[in-house]
């Protein structure tokens, strides 16, 4: 991809090229002009009849030509990233005296992830959950640094003639970042994903194989993906094409705290704020102002307003709600001024480029705009009787199904039982994600064989000869990773893997285990360069649900075992990839950033273990609706729901063809994956200088995967804010999108942070109610917030649906 087909286009080569550098146009000489108007022709992109103004700076160029221009262009060119995200938040600069392998950053980086990978794992069992991510880990990191940079002792030591020291000068960047990643790596995204199937089956199933398989099954599920990332890292890492845009404003944040000379007060657009000052009033502004969506004046959260005028009307609720509605019309009839539902779902909006945001509000329109709102109001799928959107699952009496219903003694399906009961059903949204999430699995895989084809294939042949960008050239200064470091310790997970599932009754095969880690490693590739273009994670979830349950079905160990370990490998291999990448630009030695991912990584999991056997030995009635604290095991719960669907009735009935299932049209849906990629292809060649060409069917399809229980709302004020700021603002005003943006994205997630923990220790844990007047009740009383917009109410006794024991 070369620097002009990426993110906003249109431009002229010579403002493009301008922009991505900062030099003026008038600046760019007629030599490196007619040289980018050849390589636009020979891509199809040069448009000669283009508008006069866009030809009178070409003209005006040419005339200037200056050869000392011509040059230093060259050069900014050659000596920085051809992206012009990386530009803004990554240095093209290296110190390799920095040292990043110090006593001072592995007590830091070791003391955060025992904390928050401790906390993580207890809050996990909590509802409401809060999970601390990495963001705190570096803002709370700096301070400690610097003291102990002041503080500590200069003495040197020496250990087996290797000479160490408590502290080796001034806090960097480098020691910052890994201690970040060693954070990020132990407890990114709350706890680890095995341990809600240990909380499914104790909690649930009743079922305790101690704290050999806990650890054993952690350990395989978290770390076979630092394999997978390594082996991978020609192609998810080095390319300078993977840019990977949600560690972008970590880099930011690194720049702006430690590089003096980046915080001088410049002149951008008007502004002449250093950064580090702009991130400061940013972070506390947000820290204050999410005290009133969070807690003071909740209306401010979703301000459905045309739902507080009718808070009892069904078709208001459903077609205007920002809870369980179609949220239409944002933001004139709904929107929200917290930015907890803006980046909670998708990541901060300043992240994600704008050709990815653009294709999210295509998804939301299509499908959950239209689609949705054509399947609920013509009352296919018994829509009538049930919510619009939700994430729940019902019985035909519009009540939450029971699943003990339908279970013996030995948790596996009682056909005569569930005959008797019900079959399940869904809300119009959770049942079409379905069908979307069948189809972006078959649309990755065509997407990137399309797009992306002769590339991985060209990388395969050339990947110790093809040319690096600046990013590349100064990390050849330092010693890599070996290959085989990575095929080692993938090599000894897997063992780990084989004895985790065989030596206790998980109900897996050995060859259900191989085929969990090929899934892994077969979309590890095609869903990571996504992620890494556009932002937007996709997940395998479903995907392995729907296989497991279909060859082995009746078994709802092994399909929690292998959901697991098909789906977190690889969701966990893309975290490590990514981090990768964050050492990568910030010029971590490779060789200390494996280690401390290793070291973080392993001990994350007997931390997170510890804690889940404490809780299930001393915290009473964990995991029952009941407990008096509210340790009620939501993530457990989810994935018990999820073991019965899918392991006890299995998509078999669910989705059977035969006209015995509800939803069985949504089995369409893998066509339909695989048309569309093909169709964005060839409208993309038959008309290669319209927009077509940024149409992204995995995207499209799976970039709404959080609905439910995100509703439409939080995705088109997502692609407001990220409209505003990744294309308006970007186009028009590129100094300041260069030097600002990315610490805006960090300053809005760090203040969230930082007041959501406080409002939680302070005011959730000690139980203390939110003011009572209009701001937050108003909220409270609409049909919306409550989940009773149902169209069609059953007396008791009724029931919907096909007649008994029909299904």
């Amino acid at each position: 991809m070369n620097r002009f087909n990426h993110g906003d286009q249109g431009g002229d080569p010579a403002r493009e090229k301008a922009h991505a550098t900062g030099v003026s146009a008038h600046d760019v000489d007629a030599t490196q002009v007619e040289r980018d108007i050849a390589h636009l022709a020979a891509l199809g992109e040069w448009d000669p009849n283009m508008d006069n103004e866009k030809l009178k700076v070409i003209e005006e160029t040419i005339a200037d030509h200056d050869i000392e221009a011509e040059l230093a262009l060259e050069h900014e060119l050659e000596e920085n990233s051809p992206y012009p995200e990386v530009v803004a938040a990554v240095s093209n600069v290296d110190d390799p005296s920095l040292p990043a392998n110090t006593v001072r950053a592995w007590i830091l980086g070791m003391t955060f992830v025992t904390i928050g990978s401790g906390l993580n794992m207890l809050f996990s069992l909590r509802q409401p959950t809060i999970s601390l991510g990495s963001i705190v880990a570096q803002l709370c990191a700096y301070p400690v640094g610097m003291f102990m940079a002041k503080a500590l002792p200069t003495r040197k030591f020496s250990f087996f003639g290797i000479p160490w020291t408590f502290n080796p000068g001034p806090f960097n960047k480098k020691e910052h970042t890994l201690i970040t990643i060693m954070a990020n790596v132990s407890f990114a995204g709350g706890a680890a994903y095995s341990t809600y199937t240990v909380e499914a089956m104790r909690g649930f199933y009743k079922i305790d194989w101690g704290f050999g398989f806990a650890i054993m099954f952690t350990l395989v599920t978290q770390m076979l993906g630092l394999g997978l990332a390594g082996l991978f890292r020609r192609f998810l890492v080095e390319p300078p094409a993977m840019i990977w845009p949600a560690i972008l404003p970590n880099c930011a944040l690194f720049n702006t705290l430690h590089d003096v000379e980046d915080n001088d007060p410049t002149q951008t657009n008007g502004w002449v704020v250093p950064r580090f000052r702009f991130f400061l009033i940013v972070l506390g502004a947000g820290f204050i102002w999410y005290w009133f969506p969070g807690y003071l004046f909740q209306a401010l959260s979703v301000f459905a307003w045309v739902t507080w005028i009718k808070p009892n009307n069904v078709l208001v609720n459903q077609l205007f709600g920002g809870f369980t509605g179609l949220s239409l019309a944002p933001p004139f009839t709904v929107f929200t001024l917290d930015w907890t539902m803006i980046a909670s779902y998708t990541g901060s909006p300043l992240m994600s480029p704008w050709h990815a945001i653009a294709n999210c509000m295509i998804g939301v329109v299509v499908f959950t705009w239209i689609v949705t709102g054509a399947i609920h109001y013509s009352g296919n799928w018994y829509s009538d009787y049930l919510p619009l959107s939700d994430s729940l699952s019902y019985d035909n009496t519009a009540g939450p199904y029971k699943v003990a219903n339908i279970l013996t003694p030995q948790y596996t399906l009682d056909l005569q039982k569930y005959k008797e009961y019900s079959p399940i059903y869904l809300s119009t949204t959770f049942a079409l994600q379905y069908g979307l999430s069948f189809a972006t699995i078959i649309a990755v895989v065509v997407h990137t064989a399309l797009y992306h084809g002769k590339d991985i294939w060209t990388r395969f042949r050339t990947a110790r000869t093809e040319p690096r960008d600046i990013h590349g050239r100064l990390m050849m200064a330092y010693k890599g990773v070996p290959q085989w470091w990575f095929m080692a310790m993938f090599a000894v997970m897997i063992g780990l893997g084989f004895a985790s599932v065989l030596a206790w009754d998980t109900k897996l095969p050995w060859w259900g285990f191989v085929l969990a880690v090929f899934i892994s490693a077969a979309w590890m590739v095609p869903i990571g360069m996504i992620m890494a273009i556009t932002n937007v994670a996709i997940g395998l979830n479903v995907f392995t649900e729907y296989i497991i349950s279909y060859i082995l079905p009746g078994r709802p160990i092994a399909m929690m075992a292998f959901k697991t370990l098909g789906y977190i490998t690889m969701s966990q291999g893309l975290t490590y990839a990514m981090d990768l990448k964050m050492g990568y630009y910030m010029k971590v030695p490779p060789r200390t950033l494996f280690w401390g991912q290793l070291v973080a990584s392993a001990w994350s999991c007997f931390v997170q273990v510890g804690v889940l056997q404490w809780a299930f030995a001393n915290i009473p009635d964990i995991c029952t609706r009941t407990q008096a604290s509210k340790f009620t095991c939501p993530n457990g719960r989810v994935f018990f729901n999820a073991s019965v669907i899918w392991g006890v009735i299995g998509p078999q009935r669910m989705f059977a063809t035969d006209g015995t299932s509800v939803y069985g049209v949504l089995q369409w849906f893998w066509l339909v994956g695989f048309l569309m990629p093909l169709a964005f292809y060839f409208l993309a060649k038959r008309f290669p200088r319209s927009p077509l060409k940024y149409l992204n069917a995995p995207v499209i399809l799976g970039g709404t995967g959080n609905i439910p229980p995100a509703v439409p709302m939080n995705y088109l004020m997502w692609g407001l804010v990220g409209y505003i700021f990744n294309k308006h603002i970007r186009s028009r005003y590129r100094g300041w999108w260069l030097r600002y943006n990315y610490i805006l994205s960090a300053a809005l997630d760090a203040g969230l942070a930082l007041a959501t923990i406080l409002i939680f220790f302070t005011i959730t844990m000690t139980k203390t109610p939110a003011p009572k007047w209009w701001g937050n009740n108003v909220v409270e009383s609409t049909m919306d917030n409550q989940g009773t917009a149902v169209r069609k109410v059953l007396e008791k006794g009724q029931i919907f649906g096909p007649p008994p024991g029909s299904w």
